[in-house]
């Protein structure tokens, strides 16, 4: 018999916890410690015959460097807040509203060369010889100036603080702990110190099995305002914001023969969100940045096996420019990488990266007293096991489609002692995923036939992935379906406007899915506004293809249309232009194969105001508050559907299988390997003929799955998984 409780499990040890550490590492079957931002591994631990993995974030690795040195510390640009002039002249300050614990101006470079001034009214920039900068008091005077209107400053800000040591210091109260600051790697004399640092590192820490890189040099966007009821002013786990400083401005012209002005990272205010489309200068410095990434990161990587180590990378932090999906990344040589998650769709993110051996997931709750918008965790009022149930959950059915080789926790240990039912579960969780691996491992599971195609701005860039988690923007349409997607027995691929429009539609795609509001990276913004796209959308579907319109798909307000694909879809949305022409009056369907396991699945959809139906041939399948939210339309041996809205659910889960099989016109996928009952689900591994059913709710479920050699009946306990 296989054993199942031993082995693929990372744990997060401590150094005054000895007797815990290893009694945890026990019962929950680790074969890893490692240590984490804060904590540290005693000689009892490191030589207990476990490895162990040793967290490095080289960016703030060298703090005494740091304060010698701090004309290389990162940087990026900041947007001053607006000020409304009130006559010819306007003084404008320029730290105004920031957290001054993470920010100071920089005043070593010559604003004239990277700042700019704009009249946000206009638009327009304000030329060099109107403003002048006061040193002395951080302000920005501006003259010549039309009264009534709105001024801002973009300027340079050192980052005196680097964000994740700032977050995890307030967040876990670590009083007069040392400020660490994060060096700009650009420098060369950064690099000998990072190298000089690491060769030492690696030569007192003979025991370190693997390195983990907490990630290489630049982190996400995470501007904090001085406000704590508005302390993230600015957060992007996919921005470029803080790439930005005077060396690589500088380099980057020299090689393109053109600059990177300040306004292409501020963009009025809204920077460089990933949820806006790209542009082709925005790729270009992203590319430029990523390539030197890659460059020096494989200096470090290299060395680090020249020690006999591995080296992993965690896919979170400091991972910009490391961009695990882009052409670049198999260059580094990283042995592993490492996702935490919340969710299914941050699991088929980490799962799914090519160029590593090592898959690892690190679960959440994080072993902190608080979670990530200040909940109590491992604190008084905190629940972790119920916390840790609910991501489990999430995450299971996605390792049902996707596998991992690993998973892990980390945080402090000792706050686990309080909540022995927390580390009853922990051990619960670890073998049923070495169960569930050991399925993954030597079989692949069922798949319905076809590709199912997410169309983004981003395309495969940006695979599983919108812009942080589900939590933090859980009203971003394409997150909730890529959640959805992520457990689904379909073969899901990602694509950009620039692929269609390059290489066209791969014939073994399917189904197209297009969802986001007007304008951003997910609909596509003026993408759709280029007939060749349109065009090549249009035969797709019109030559039997599936497509399925979320929110806003498709919009661009352009030709006497607003959903450029509306001919296919069957509907349009009016902006209040359209107000004089008459609209069809529709009847709602009484059933339909979509919705037949959910029959109410309207009422949970938000309402966009202004959609209509465009004729009788148009099907609507739901409405809510006098508007379509749900339609299907035949356009030439094709099928498409509109939706108004989507938020993951078990129940959205089941519309949207049924709704792909519908569109792509294969409704009998429905009647293979698909529980009868929504609450779970299932995979069916032919190779080795096993079936596995999960229980996704905290009520005995039953369910009837048909398979090739019959229906097979089950009964299952809350949360509970079953072998068959």
């Amino acid at each position: 018999m296989a054993d199942f409780t031993q082995g693929s499990f990372t744990l997060p040890g401590e150094a005054g916890y000895e007797d815990l550490t290893l009694r945890m590492a026990k019962k929950w079957g680790a074969d890893v410690i490692r240590d984490s931002d804060g904590t540290k591994l005693s000689d009892e631990i490191t030589s207990a015959g476990y490895g162990i993995y040793s967290t490095i974030c080289i960016i703030r690795a060298d703090n005494a460097w740091a304060k010698n040195n701090m004309d290389k510390l990162q940087q990026n640009f900041l947007m001053s807040i607006p000020v409304v002039a009130e006559s010819d002249t306007v003084v404008i300050p320029l730290m105004q509203g920031y957290f001054k614990e993470q920010f100071v101006v920089n005043k070593k470079d010559d604003p004239k060369e990277f700042w700019q001034v704009f009249d946000r009214t206009t638009g327009e920039e304000v030329g060099l010889d109107q403003w002048s900068f006061d040193p002395e008091t951080e302000t920005v005077t501006v003259t010549d100036v039309t009264p009534w209107h709105k001024y801002t400053v973009n300027f340079l800000a050192v980052r005196i603080w680097e964000e994740i040591s700032m977050y995890n210091h307030i967040t876990n109260d670590w009083g007069n702990k040392e400020h660490l600051m994060a060096t700009e790697p650009r420098y060369p004399e950064t690099q000998e110190n990072m190298i000089r640092w690491l060769k030492d590192w690696c030569e007192k820490n003979p025991d370190t099995t693997v390195v983990r890189f907490t990630s290489m040099f630049y982190n996400f966007a995470w501007f904090w305002g001085d406000d704590l009821k508005n302390r993230s002013l600015f957060s992007d786990w996919g921005s470029y914001a803080m790439t930005a400083n005077p060396l690589a401005l500088r380099e980057f012209e020299k090689e393109k023969g053109y600059k990177m002005t300040s306004e292409d990272f501020v963009n009025g205010g809204e920077y460089t969100s990933t949820h806006n489309v790209p542009s082709k200068k925005y790729r270009e410095w992203m590319d430029f940045i990523n390539r030197f990434v890659v460059e020096f990161g494989k200096k470090l990587i290299d060395l680090v096996h020249s020690y006999g180590k591995k080296a992993y990378v965690f896919y979170d932090d400091s991972w910009i420019g490391v961009e695990p999906y882009g052409k670049r990344f198999k260059e580094f040589g990283f042995d592993g990488i490492i996702k935490c998650v919340f969710n299914g769709f941050e699991a088929r993110l980490g799962g799914g990266v090519e160029g590593v051996e090592a898959h690892e997931l690190r679960f959440h709750p994080y072993l902190f007293p608080t979670g990530l918008t200040g909940e109590p965790t491992f604190a008084p009022g905190g629940n972790p096991k119920l916390d840790a149930s609910k991501y489990w959950v999430n995450v299971r059915r996605a390792l049902l489609r996707k596998p991992v080789d690993r998973i892990g926790l980390g945080g402090y240990l000792h706050l686990v002692e309080p909540f022995p039912d927390f580390c009853d579960y922990i051990e619960e969780v670890a073998n049923e995923f070495r169960l569930l691996k050991s399925f993954n491992a030597s079989a692949e599971p069922y798949t319905v036939d076809g590709k199912v195609v997410v169309l983004t701005a981003w395309g495969s860039l940006r695979s599983w992935i919108c812009s942080g988690h589900l939590h933090e923007h859980p009203e971003v349409d394409l997150t909730n379906i890529l959640e959805s997607l992520s457990g689904l027995p379909l073969d899901v691929a990602f694509m950009s406007f620039d692929d269609v429009l390059e290489h066209g539609i791969p014939a073994d795609t399917k189904v197209i899915i297009n969802a986001g509001w007007q304008g951003s990276a997910w609909s596509g913004g003026d993408y759709w506004k280029n007939a060749d796209l349109i065009a090549k959308l249009t035969q797709f579907v019109a030559e039997g293809g599936g497509f399925i319109g979320v929110n806003e798909p498709t919009a661009a307000a352009a030709n006497g249309t607003y959903f450029q694909l509306s001919h296919v879809l069957g509907v349009d949305r009016d902006l209040g232009s359209k107000k004089c022409i008459g609209k069809y009056q529709y009847r709602v369907e009484e059933s339909s194969f979509v919705t037949e396991d959910t029959k109410n699945i309207g009422d949970s959809m938000k309402v966009v105001e202004g959609v209509y139906v465009l004729n009788k041939d148009v099907k609507v399948l739901a409405e809510k508050e006098g508007t379509p939210v749900i339609t299907m339309n035949t356009f030439g041996k094709g099928c498409a559907m509109y939706l108004s809205s989507f938020r993951f659910s078990l129940e959205s889960t089941r519309f949207l299988m049924r709704a792909i099989c519908q569109v792509s016109q294969n409704t009998k996928a429905m009647d293979l390997y698909i529980c009868d009952n929504l609450n779970t689900e299932c995979a069916y591994y032919p190779a080795i003929d096993k079936l596995v059913v999960i229980n996704n709710t905290g009520d005995e479920q039953k369910a009837v799955i048909e398979t090739e050699k019959g229906k097979v009946e089950v009964t299952l306990k809350p949360f509970a998984t079953h072998i068959q």
